[in-house]
């Protein structure tokens, strides 16, 4: 697996992921019709030529899942117990159709378990970044990583 176990994460280690990934109007379309998101932001041209933004937004929740899965290959990808939560998520610039995203992350806590003494937290901060390096999305996740096999 390349996921990294509990001990090998530290606090202020950071990851420039080397996925990148255009967003296309089909992913907005599948995701916010997949989950019931009828907001015609999303899903109307011609609505959304009359808004301050001249064209349908990505949905902000395709980003944010977009963002943390971008990280698993080179932090949690099969080392990972469970999210345990997100916190601090803002989105500060919009996504388009067409935008090429990157992500980087910072580890910024890790703790034992109190409950699993074969599991740790990890908190998280990620950072999904646009082509021109503006930010478009943030936040702070926590994880339950398993600990290094015995």
């Amino acid at each position: 697996m390349s996921g990294l176990y509990f001990e090998e994460f530290s606090p202020g280690q950071q990851f420039n992921h080397d996925w990148t990934r255009t967003v296309t109007e089909m992913d907005n379309v599948m995701f916010s019709s997949l989950t019931m998101n009828v907001q015609p932001l999303h899903l109307d041209a011609h609505f959304a030529a009359k808004t301050e933004f001249g064209k349908p937004l990505v949905n902000s929740l395709f980003t944010l899942g977009l963002m943390i899965g971008m990280t698993v290959n080179d932090t949690t990808l099969g080392t990972t117990v469970a999210n345990l939560g997100m916190t601090d998520v803002a989105f500060p610039k919009p996504v388009f159709a067409g935008d090429t995203i990157h992500v980087q992350t910072r580890v910024l806590s890790v703790r034992e378990s109190q409950s699993r003494p074969r599991a740790g937290i990890v908190e998280f901060e990620h950072f999904a970044l646009n082509q021109r390096d503006e930010v478009v999305a943030r936040c702070k996740r926590s994880a339950l990583m398993h600990k290094r096999p015995a």
